[in-house]
């Protein structure tokens, strides 16, 4: 139904960003939405994808065609939906994705939250060289200011608790990084690629 929006970012949450376009607010579920915190009041164009529930209607943003062809070809897949789907384009690690995909690596597969033994063998049956003609992912995405204190950390971990990660994983990153400064963007980066290990 939509392929873009173009309008100005307006907030930014642990689950979505709003943007603002021809008078209305759109909620747009993103699978990092610090990933666009230099651009708070800024006109920014969001790759779209929607969704219809029987309870709701959904919007899901990323910042590029690729990494929104990413999620088209993983929400194809019985056993994932939006959710999950987010979380795994949230690790930014594309290359890793179609390795583990196109060798049969299911115990990577695993590692993301909410996949099981028998969707990530979904996984692997659905998408073998489906990933072909996608491009890298990761985007050239700037970074955010660093603050002083800790709060970049607070709504890192409160993203990726929104992700499907569980608290008790997160205590350890949490600990890990106490007493750094970093934006949390990068936290969540940083924090994805541990919990990837």
């Amino acid at each position: 139904m939509y392929d873009y929006i173009k309008g100005n970012l307006t907030k930014i949450t642990a689950k979505y960003i709003v943007l603002e376009a021809g008078g209305l607010g759109y909620i747009i579920n993103v699978a990092n939405p610090y990933s666009f915190s230099e651009q708070i009041n800024q006109a920014i164009q969001i790759y779209v994808h929607h969704v219809v529930r029987e309870d709701a209607h959904l919007l899901y943003g990323f910042h590029t065609e690729d990494e929104k062809a990413v999620f088209l070809n993983l929400i194809s897949v019985s056993g994932i939906g939006p959710t999950s789907a987010l979380a795994i384009i949230a690790a930014d690690d594309n290359e890793g994705l179609v390795k583990a995909i196109d060798h049969s690596d299911v115990k990577y597969l695993m590692k993301f939250p909410k996949i099981g033994k028998k969707t990530a063998q979904q996984m692997v049956l659905d998408l073998a060289g489906k990933f072909v003609d996608i491009n890298e992912v990761s985007t050239d995405k700037s970074k955010a200011s660093i603050t002083n204190n800790n709060q970049e950390l607070e709504e890192a971990v409160e993203a990726l608790l929104a992700l499907g990660y569980k608290a008790n994983e997160l205590k350890k990153i949490k600990k890990f990084f106490e007493g750094t400064t970093d934006t949390a963007e990068n936290y969540i980066k940083s924090a994805l690629k541990m919990l990837m290990k």
